[in-house]
């Protein structure tokens, strides 16, 4: 589910309350928690609702200034089902500790190898990881289309799996391009040293 960073920042402030989407099939449930870029956001409840059941207090707990507004936006993707999500923030991001790690034990190395070998495996391409990390090091803030250039891959193929690496704290969205994470730097030292 894609929040708006407006409407990500007044959540962690604790000012918007709602989100409103209109769903062919829900792609969240109740009690869902999503990492977003302020932190963690909880998904407290999901109910399916009418346009007409919109209120001007509801409008304005999601973030638009009157139920126009927010009608406006939902009838331009006019498919699906309208539901009402209660948000609230749930806690900071663990990846952002995780990433910030300057150092990592040889235990959380091998563990970490391994959870990249195993995107390597299982890759429709062929194994990518250590090239990924390579190019981001050599180029921190090149924009996905020119990484992925670099690499020889395609964009939309780029874009998810250094979502992956993301996942395990090894790099930092900017904004354009990425860059490796402290424990990115860390891991890739250690594995350039063990193929050495």
């Amino acid at each position: 589910m894609l929040i708006k960073q407006v409407h990500l920042e007044a959540i962690k402030a604790g000012d918007v309350t709602l989100a409103f989407r209109r769903w062919t099939k829900p792609s969240a449930k109740k009690g869902s928690i999503i990492k977003t870029s302020v932190g963690l956001v909880e998904l407290t409840d999901i109910k399916e609702v009418s346009p007409g059941s919109i209120t001007e207090a509801q409008s304005k707990a999601a973030g638009y200034p009157n139920k126009a507004s927010l009608l406006d936006e939902l009838n331009s993707r006019p498919a699906g089902t309208l539901y009402r999500i209660t948000v609230q923030y749930h806690a900071p991001d663990p990846r952002i500790a995780l990433r910030a790690q300057e150092q990592i034990s040889k235990e959380e190395f091998v563990t970490l190898k391994a959870a990249l070998e195993r995107l390597d495996k299982y890759s429709k391409t062929g194994p990518w990881t250590s090239t990924v990390l390579l190019a981001i090091r050599d180029n921190p803030g090149l924009r996905a289309a020119d990484l992925a250039h670099t690499t020889g891959k395609e964009k939309e193929w780029l874009k998810p799996n250094i979502r992956k690496l993301k996942e395990q704290g090894l790099t930092i969205s900017l904004d354009p391009g990425y860059e490796l994470s402290p424990r990115g730097a860390a891991f890739l030292k250690l594995l350039l040293r063990e193929k050495e």
